[in-house]
């Protein structure tokens, strides 16, 4: 690999190929540049697609370790994670109460606690971002389904589908009754 761009230190031989990398700088160049901020997270296409996955995680894992409120997960963390991941962990959080009313009402024949743990996180952000933000549907319900597809069960994509369309209609004015 000759890029002058890639740190010698990598060692990587002329055959390698590099997709992406990041440089993140370091504690002295954030203490030396003021503006500049370290946080966790690609800075490229796909940064939401990457911190809905990273929001999943962290939801995920808040639930396991029982933290209440979710978004206390973000106090450990030893960078923060980017703006939208923060935005999402921190709303779900804050309206996580409204957000298992709703999943559960809708829910026909399902209680929250016989979801999948990782199904509950990724309704807890579909409904948030339907609710409260101004991300359109197809793009709330469509990541939410390629994330139940890969991290959930076989059957779990089409669940978190038809509960999110459900939860698009009673909350969007632009949806089909």
């Amino acid at each position: 690999m000759s890029d002058a761009s890639v740190p010698p230190e990598l060692g990587l031989e002329d055959d390698d190929v590099i997709e992406a990398f990041e440089v993140v700088p370091d504690e002295a160049e954030v203490e030396a540049a003021p503006g500049v901020t370290r946080v966790s997270g690609f800075d490229g296409v796909g940064t939401r697609r990457e911190g809905r996955e990273r929001a999943l995680a962290l939801l995920f894992e808040a639930e396991q370790r029982e933290l209440n409120p979710l978004s206390a997960i973000l106090d450990g963390l030893p960078l923060a994670p980017d703006a939208f991941t923060r935005d999402l962990i921190v709303g779900v959080g804050s309206h996580q109460s409204e957000l298992d009313d709703q999943i559960e009402r809708l829910a026909t024949g399902w209680t929250l606690e016989r979801m999948p743990a990782i199904d509950r996180a990724l309704l807890r952000i579909g409904a948030f971002e339907l609710t409260w933000t101004d991300v359109p549907v197809g793009a709330c319900i469509s990541e939410a389904v390629e994330l139940a597809k890969r991290y959930s069960t076989d059957d779990s994509h089409r669940f978190i589908n038809g509960m999110l369309g459900a939860v698009a209609r009673e909350v969007r004015d632009d949806q089909p009754e």
